[in-house]
């Protein structure tokens, strides 16, 4: 319903942000990553996810698509609302997320404020699953077949199957991720490649 809110941010809190777009002031709940991006008094523009429940309308903001698309991805888990998604997303980035859920890193997701070990672990359960069956759709299991025998190594396959969780498929990332020194860090090599998806 709302894609976005774009306007002066007027007011902060530890996890929220009110962006006045209009004359109205809109109360986007947030992330620490995305409030230490936003400064008082400035032009801002937030992606927006609106939550609906019988006794509240809640309105999330984030600066970036990918920090959005990896909320939403993580709400889709059983068992883990907005709340749990924002406190996750506000102590590790959208890239390490996906490492997390890629490499089975359930420890790190537990450093997010009241996500106990049971929640990590249905999270890299559930989105593992999901990154498994998205890499046999749309041709991209053939993707990162071809990527290999293209000579792309190192990294690049634990970079491809970390980006399929926040929603790329294999065949989106392999052209750039050929592209990128396959011995880098596989956290910097996701970063590159969303900037680069980002530019395209």
């Amino acid at each position: 319903m709302l894609y976005s809110v774009r306007g002066k941010l007027i007011h902060t809190t530890s996890s929220s942000a009110v962006v006045e777009c209009g004359g109205v002031g809109y109360n986007c709940l947030t992330t620490l990553n995305t409030l230490k991006t936003l400064k008082l008094n400035s032009e801002v523009m937030l992606y927006t996810y609106l939550n609906v429940r019988e006794d509240a309308v809640e309105l999330f903001g984030f600066a970036t698509m990918t920090e959005l698309e990896t909320f939403k991805t993580l709400i889709t888990v059983s068992g883990v609302g907005p709340k749990a998604g924002i406190s996750i997303c506000s102590v590790m980035s959208p890239e390490q997320i996906a490492m997390a859920i890629a490499t089975d890193d359930v420890k790190s997701i537990t450093m997010a404020p009241g996500i106990g070990k049971k929640t990590a672990q249905r999270i890299v359960l559930e989105l593992k699953d999901k990154l498994a069956k998205a890499a046999t759709v749309d041709n991209g299991l053939s993707a990162v077949t071809t990527a290999a025998n293209n000579a792309v190594t190192g990294n690049i396959p634990k970079a491809i199957e970390a980006l399929s969780v926040l929603g790329y498929s294999a065949a989106d990332v392999s052209p750039v991720l050929a592209n990128l020194d396959s011995s880098l860090p596989v956290e910097q090599l996701i970063s590159l490649t969303l900037k680069q998806m980002g530019r395209n």
